[in-house]
């Protein structure tokens, strides 16, 4: 059994779409990156390959690269689970956290882990996502930014 941590913080930003763990989330304002700037997914991808000695995100997909501009984070997502597959590992379990002053996500948290379980092809009861606010402190609770950490656990099957 191997675990893996993962964080990603993104700048807010008008005129952006807000996608975590690949749910649209309707907001005024968007995350801010090189491709979707799904923190979250970012979070759960950099979580996987710690966990299998892979590196890192930015190592599989570098921002600047003209492949992953506006890539969909779920697409980088299979990508990466097929990465920890081929290194002999199964996804047992993955716990994670966004911090969010707005919007309010309570309301998308089944949707957004049905979407990373499917992404992932593991089952639903394997995947927690949990959402708090940074209470007004700081960039994330003056609402500028949105972070996410994950930690998965994946073993040999």
């Amino acid at each position: 059994m191997r675990t893996g941590i993962g964080y990603d913080i993104h700048p807010l930003e008008k005129g952006r779409a807000l996608i975590l763990g690949g749910v649209l989330i309707q907001h005024e304002t968007g995350l801010s990156g090189y491709s979707d700037a799904d923190v979250l997914t970012h979070a759960v991808i950099d979580a996987l390959l710690g966990a299998a000695a892979l590196g890192d995100i930015g190592t599989h997909f570098p921002p600047g690269d003209e492949r992953f501009a506006g890539a969909s984070s779920l697409d980088l997502l299979r990508e990466t689970r097929a990465l920890v597959a081929a290194g002999g590992y199964r996804i047992a379990n993955i716990d994670s956290t966004v911090v969010a002053q707005e919007p309010r996500l309570a309301p998308h948290v089944e949707a957004i882990r049905a979407s990373l379980a499917s992404a992932l092809g593991i089952d639903l009861s394997s995947v927690s996502v949990k959402a708090k606010s940074a209470d007004h402190l700081g960039a994330i609770g003056r609402g500028e930014g949105i972070a996410a950490l994950a930690v998965v656990l994946i073993d040999s099957p």
